[in-house]
């Protein structure tokens, strides 16, 4: 076919599937339109409702009508037995069956703030993709993920459910998370809007206080970014911004979200928020707290019932009008019939079970949990173990051989018999090896006493290499976790202490959800490595890189703190007036502490070391015109100069040295990972779009300034190579415009 004759029949082709598209659309709105007309005021408030598997639920409840989503249906029996009951209601209309796909059904992998280590969104679409897959088979169909909230402050519990501290890496992580539950056949729900990770002194629940100016810069990129990739719903945050409880503020949900970026989903409360509205102090009661919530931009209220309770007399009062429920129910029913539940029979528990925990997926699994670790101390280069120096290994630590603690919080339906634990995997590893591995775990998870500390000191004694698995349990991680101590539990740096005390090396394993307190630990193990909570498959995981099968790869998605007493502590603070100079009283730090982290955001040893050259500008005309490029690009040469095969994670940091504000000292806006032999140079190419390199008014309007501009390249946040360029012409552009206007 001649190349006319290609393009003729490629445009044919694409308009057939405009017309074809625009056609099911109108069917899809036809039968919207037809059950819009046939239901009763209840049956609309009943598709507002979202309810519990809970103490005193009424099955029948949904035969009648009342009910137009469910969570908690946790196994493929309940999900076909509620699903047909709705089914069997007058107007037969599906349910939403929702679930927290947090990191897996039943395949579990590491908590997001493992995942979000690996530094590849790629990765993690793969992960989210499989994970839906697996929630799919029992018959999920929508899943109350990703969180897109940046994790500030490490004492917030939930910091285990996000993807970090920085922005744009949430925004990718965001991005790649709701394509591939799209990909696994799952709508996807971001949370929680908006704020929400701000909580005052990281307690979960408690208010928060966010200049409109930190809201578009820092909080809201990750939705915007969310809902570009096509997430079906929103979920409103249980905290109060500002003053007013998110789940009744009109500006945010509606002015906001549904104006300014376009989102034309579903917006679910989350969890009692409605209810809530009493306990914050802005309903009288529940009519009340229905009405502010409904007319505030919420569609569906999640298990506190007041929906359908209130709803149908609220609209026969006057106090809302029933064309605005209308529109609520057919966004419902939109997500309904862009799933195809109308079409689809209800689920078949039979054949659930062969689609779970499938090789492929455990595979998986296994993969990510090694690109989540992370290599923080390496001294004498005592990773990865070398079996002709190492012929006994000491395994200690209360965390050493807990699958449950391993599997994590906010499981799915993940099994601790499921989980191949560090001990199992060791055992293994060490076997195949010639090692011999003896185990003395020392004490119990609480580490309350140190009647076991004589037997894991022993073992120490004995040994060439001791493994220390410590760090905090899996409690300690989630919602209502949040911590004012970030200590090892219990008496683990004693045991760790009288470990290291008989002289022999020690690498110590960092297990849980947020980085800890290491303290003296830092000094007494010669190798530290942080695996996160890791899933099912984290002791092979971790089997392979301690032996050198794989080199860690993993970044720091978070600063390690020195101590809890620094926090919040992110790396794209502002300099201030008076910048910290060390040795310097009179300048912005502690009289008692080093103001600066343990360990930098995006930090990460592996087994060789690389090189970074000088940053390139290659688009020196920055600005927006024909005469102008509207990409910044850079180049740096990176090489790898150790004597094993790597991977680098290369990281471009932004920073506007003046400006009508002040901006952060640096601001992450790309990686590129090359993967180099020994003595290679590999070239490591950024691209930032010149809109990204503003900042927002306190409207939501998008500033790019004239100027001057620094980049810095590296392996983390402390990069030192940098370049600047210049911006040649700026401009502004409204909130929420899809394009900069100068």
């Amino acid at each position: 076919m001649g190349g006319g004759a290609f393009r003729a029949g490629a445009r044919i082709a694409a308009a057939l599937v405009l017309v074809c598209g625009a056609a099911r659309a109108e069917t899809v709105e036809a039968r919207i339109d037809a059950l819009l007309a046939k239901m009763t005021l209840e049956e609309k408030a009943g598709q507002l409702n979202l309810i519990s598997l809970e103490p005193g639920f009424d099955p029948e409840s949904a035969a009648r009508g009342e009910v137009g989503a469910v969570i908690n249906f946790n196994n493929p029996q309940l999900v076909a037995g509620i699903d047909a009951k709705a089914r069997a209601s007058r107007l037969g209309i599906p349910l939403l069956v929702g679930l927290d796909i947090v990191h897996g059904y039943r395949t579990i992998f590491p908590l997001p703030i493992g995942m979000a280590a690996s530094f590849d969104p790629g990765l993690m679409r793969r992960a989210a993709a499989a994970e839906a897959r697996e929630a799919a088979a029992i018959g999920v169909n929508w899943t109350f993920s990703p969180m897109a909230d940046v994790g500030r402050d490490l004492r917030w519990g939930r910091v285990a459910e996000g993807t970090g501290e920085d922005t744009w890496l949430t925004s990718r992580f965001t991005e790649a998370q709701v394509e591939g539950f799209r990909d696994g056949g799952l709508a996807s729900t971001l949370k929680h809007f908006a704020g929400y990770s701000a909580v005052l002194g990281g307690r979960d629940y408690d208010a928060t206080w966010i200049a409109p100016t930190e809201l578009y810069d820092t909080h809201f990129p990750p939705f915007r970014a969310g809902i570009r990739a096509g997430a079906d719903s929103v979920m409103t945050a249980l905290t109060s911004l500002n003053g007013l409880p998110a789940t009744a503020d009109a500006t945010l949900l509606t002015q906001v979200l549904r104006r300014e970026f376009g989102f034309k989903g579903l917006v679910v409360a989350d969890w009692q928020a409605v209810s809530g509205l009493i306990a914050h102090g802005v309903a009288r009661d529940g009519a009340e707290a229905t009405r502010k919530a409904f007319l505030a931009g919420v569609d569906m209220d999640m298990t506190s019932g007041l929906f359908v309770r209130h709803l149908p007399e609220e609209v026969r009062a006057g106090r809302i009008a029933e064309a605005q429920v209308d529109e609520a129910v057919r966004r419902v029913l939109k997500l309904k019939f862009g799933l195809g539940l109308f079409d689809k029979p209800v689920v078949d528990p039979a054949s659930a079970d062969a689609k779970l925990l499938r090789p492929e997926t455990r595979a998986l699994a296994r993969e990510m949990a090694r690109s989540s670790f992370v290599l923080l101390k390496n001294e004498g280069d005592l990773l990865p173990i070398d079996p002709k120096r190492v012929r006994r290994i000491a395994l200690v630590g209360p965390f050493a051989d807990s699958a449950w603690d391993q599997v994590g919080p906010h499981e799915g339906a993940g099994k601790p018999e499921d989980a191949v634990t560090y001990r199992a995997a060791l055992e293994a590893r060490a076997a195949a090896a010639g090692i011999t591995l003896d185990v003395a775990p020392g004490c119990d998870r609480a580490c309350a006493s140190d009647a076991g500390f004589a037997e894991a000191v022993a073992a120490a004694g004995q040994a060439d290499l001791v493994i220390a698995v410590m760090g905090e349990g899996r409690d300690r991680s989630g919602e209502g976790s949040s911590r004012a101590y970030l200590t090892m539990e219990g008496r683990q740096q004693e045991l760790l202490a009288r470990v290291a005390a008989t002289g022999k090396p020690v690498a110590l394993i960092v297990t849980g959800g947020r980085p800890v307190e290491l303290r003296e630990a830092l000094d007494r193990a010669r190798a530290v490595m942080m695996a996160w909570i890791p899933g099912i498959e984290g002791g092979p995981a971790l089997a392979d890189v301690l032996f050198g099968d794989a080199a860690p790869v993993g970044r720091l998605p978070v600063s390690w703190p020195r101590t809890v007493g620094q926090l919040p502590l992110t790396y794209d603070g502002r300099p201030g007036g008076r910048p910290h100079v060390p040795g310097t009283r009179w300048t912005m730090g502690y009289a008692d502490e080093s103001p600066l982290p343990l360990f930098p955001f995006g930090y990460g040893l592996t087994y060789t070391r690389f090189a970074y050259g000088k940053p390139e500008i290659e688009t020196p005309h920055v600005g927006v015109g024909a005469r102008f490029d509207p990409v910044l690009e850079v180049k740096v040469p990176v090489t790898n100069t150790g004597a094993r095969a790597g991977r680098a994670v290369a990281q471009l940091y932004l920073h506007q040295p003046v400006a009508a504000r002040s901006r952060p000292s640096r601001l992450l806006k790309g990686l590129v990972a090359l993967d180099l032999a020994p003595g290679e140079t590999g070239t490591a190419t950024f691209r930032v779009a010149a809109r990204d390199l503003g900042y927002h008014e306190a409207d939501g309007t998008l500033v790019v300034e004239e100027g001057g501009y620094e980049v810095f390249v590296g392996s983390d946040a402390a990069a030192t190579q940098s370049a600047s360029f210049d911006v040649e012409t700026g401009w502004r552009g409204p909130p929420g415009s899809a394009e900069a206007r100068r």
